[in-house]
């Protein structure tokens, strides 16, 4: 397998007008020596509005397909995904310089280590940034950890899905993105922690565009009864993952 790092981003009509400045995120970073990255875009759907913003780039594969929401999307790309890692980017979003490197350097250093995540700004309208207290200490986070995080203070955990990079086995062992129509990145991190150990990145990974037309704006996002349900389902699959005491690790691989 080549040493790739495989940029994995879901995109719809209306936020493919911001892939160029995704991309241009992409080629400010730097990795190290013999690593590279190929960023797989899949399209929710099939329309003639992705395209055209689509970076014409060797290293850049876009592909179509029937909708069924970002996790649908997300986890149909990893039949591209030829490499050992794989970051997540939404569509609207922009990566730091270093974020893969920094991401890289995490997992090659320490094989007990299964996923990794860092801090976040929100990007705002007006091109100004803005963050929030709450991260969790720098460094290893514990199985069963961000659960307990989550469970407690309102469904939200302390890290932000956003952000993982996984091992892509690891990542296809738990069966990709959950089959949600939102919160099913919080089910994929939620999974992860319930397996394996993570790790927080205190340096800033991931600028989070704030905009009218993001998913999680939306009121159907927040609609009691449907969130309710999310959230239940979210739980019930880390405790079964928990409670089968089925452990990663790639230091045997």
């Amino acid at each position: 397998m080549r040493r790739r790092i495989i940029i994995v981003t879901a995109v719809h009509a209306p936020s493919a007008r911001f892939l160029p400045d995704a991309y241009t995120s992409l080629c400010r970073q730097d990795l190290p020596e013999g690593w590279e990255w190929h960023w797989v875009i899949q399209e929710d759907g099939k329309s003639d509005q992705v395209a055209p913003h689509v970076p014409e780039d060797e290293r850049v594969t876009f592909r179509q397909g029937r909708p069924g929401g970002p996790g649908v999307a997300r986890t149909i790309a990893l039949s591209q995904a030829d490499g050992e890692y794989v970051k997540v980017l939404d569509a609207d979003d922009q990566l730091p310089p270093g974020a893969l490197a920094r991401d890289l350097a995490a997992l090659e250093a320490d094989r007990s280590l299964g996923w990794t995540t860092s801090r976040v700004l929100d990007l705002l309208p007006d091109g100004s940034t803005a963050g929030f207290p709450g991260d969790p200490e720098p460094g290893p986070i514990e199985r069963g950890t961000v659960l307990d995080f989550w469970k407690a203070n309102g469904f939200r955990a302390q890290v932000h899905p956003a952000t993982l990079f996984v091992r892509r086995d690891l990542l296809l062992a738990l069966g990709g993105w959950m089959a949600l129509p939102a919160s099913e990145d919080t089910g994929l991190l939620l999974a992860l922690n319930a397996t394996s150990r993570g790790h927080f990145s205190p340096e800033v990974g991931l600028l989070y565009r704030k905009w009218p037309g993001q998913a999680t704006a939306q009121a159907s996002h927040t609609e009691a009864a449907e969130r309710e349900a999310r959230m239940a389902v979210v739980e019930a699959r880390a405790r079964e993952l928990a409670r089968l005491r089925w452990s990663y690790s790639a230091a045997s691989n």
